[in-house]
């Protein structure tokens, strides 16, 4: 039975909580700050934060301040677009780890792909897997050729492959294809950044299972076997995303969702 303590075993052995509290876009500062702390005092154990929100060192201190052992939190980040490429990759996890103050990174990601560079930011992030500063490997917003690539040329297979995912943007192949090599797929903006929480179909789902649009969504996702990120620095929100253990989305409502699909992508590299 899912719950809140729930995680899931990666390719390496690591346990990753299957929700998690994203940061994006959630301002560096106090608001970060709290938004951390109250959901690590609800009973949340997984953040996920990238060097490009400007949030680390609220993360990290939230971290610290919540009285946990660190051991019992899951933290992930991510290097730039900028910063990579094998020395400069080595540098920016350095710096991320100063900025976060957590002593090592449970999950280090590639943020995006970026064409030429990413064979050798992938041999950054392995070096930095064998020192012993993340416990864990992966990539973000990468498709299927692009994680053949990485396959293709190292030995290490990402842990997990974090990109939007949502009835909307319903990417069976690329689940599938990660499926099939054991790299976790996490959504990212599993509500659809509220563009779809008055869809009708969501909608009347809500209705018959006595529940928000925002938890069908994150049930959705969770029901397809998927570390889930919502996002929110809202405590009556922090806390909602948490109420999606409690009930079923039967398998004839989970099809008409699946039908849903529209390639609707709500982030976008700028």
């Amino acid at each position: 039975m899912l719950n809140l303590d729930s995680t899931i075993r990666l390719n390496n052995g690591l346990e990753i909580p299957r929700l998690g509290l994203g940061v994006y876009q959630s301002p560096p500062g106090k608001s970060t700050r709290e938004a951390v702390q109250y959901a690590l005092e609800i009973g949340y154990r997984h953040i996920d934060t990238a060097k490009i929100y400007g949030n680390e060192a609220d993360v990290g201190r939230a971290v610290k301040e919540s009285g946990l052992n660190r051991e019992k939190i899951f933290v992930t980040t991510k290097v730039w677009n900028s910063e990579q490429g094998y020395e400069s990759t080595i540098k920016a996890c350095n710096k991320s780890l100063e900025r976060l103050g957590t002593g090592y990174i449970d999950l280090y990601l590639i943020h995006w792909p970026v064409k030429g560079v990413s064979n050798e930011t992938w041999k950054a992030m392995e070096y930095l897997l064998k020192e012993g500063k993340v416990n864990a490997i992966g990539v973000s917003n990468f498709m299927i050729n692009q994680l053949e690539e990485i396959l293709y040329e190292s030995d290490i297979v990402p842990s997990i492959n974090q990109v939007e995912f949502h009835p909307f943007l319903y990417q069976q192949d690329l689940l599938r294809f990660c499926n099939n090599k054991n790299i976790q797929v996490e959504a990212y903006s599993p509500l659809t950044r509220a563009k779809k929480l008055k869809d009708r179909n969501i909608m009347n789902f809500a209705k018959k299972y006595e529940k928000t649009t925002a938890q069908i969504l994150i049930r959705w996702s969770l029901q397809h076997g998927l570390v889930v990120l919502p996002k929110s620095i809202h405590k009556d929100r922090i806390k909602q995303n948490t109420q999606v253990f409690d009930f079923q989305i039967g398998s004839g409502d989970m099809a008409l969702l699946d039908s849903l699909n529209e390639d609707l992508q709500t982030v976008f590299l700028d």
